[in-house]
């Protein structure tokens, strides 16, 4: 039951992190070059760019979002008593695999 009153929150907590990883990697790029960060489709600017900017957009969205989801569920928790997801890791399958 909780899960299900966890959903909207954590949509919330979705999209306040999105909005915080855009603006944490504009200037986290800022630190690296004064130009606007390429995609794949920029003409003008080398693979290596590309390639960098693909990794530190990924690096930081992922980082920002689990910091900001991390957060929203310890509040969820001590507003309802109620951790919102699993209490601990499952076994990894792809590592399963490679045994």
């Amino acid at each position: 039951m909780m899960k299900l009153i966890y959903k909207p929150f954590g949509l919330g907590v979705g999209m306040l992190a999105g909005f915080l990883s855009s603006k944490v990697f504009e200037a986290v790029w800022g630190i690296f070059d004064g130009e606007e960060p390429p995609t794949a489709t920029t003409r003008e600017t080398s693979w290596g760019k590309v390639v960098g900017s693909a990794a530190v957009s990924g690096m930081v969205f992922s980082t920002v979002r689990a910091v900001v989801n991390r957060s929203g569920a310890k509040a969820f928790e001590h507003l309802t008593g109620a951790w919102p997801g699993e209490k601990a890791p499952g076994k990894s399958q792809a590592a399963e695999a490679v045994r």
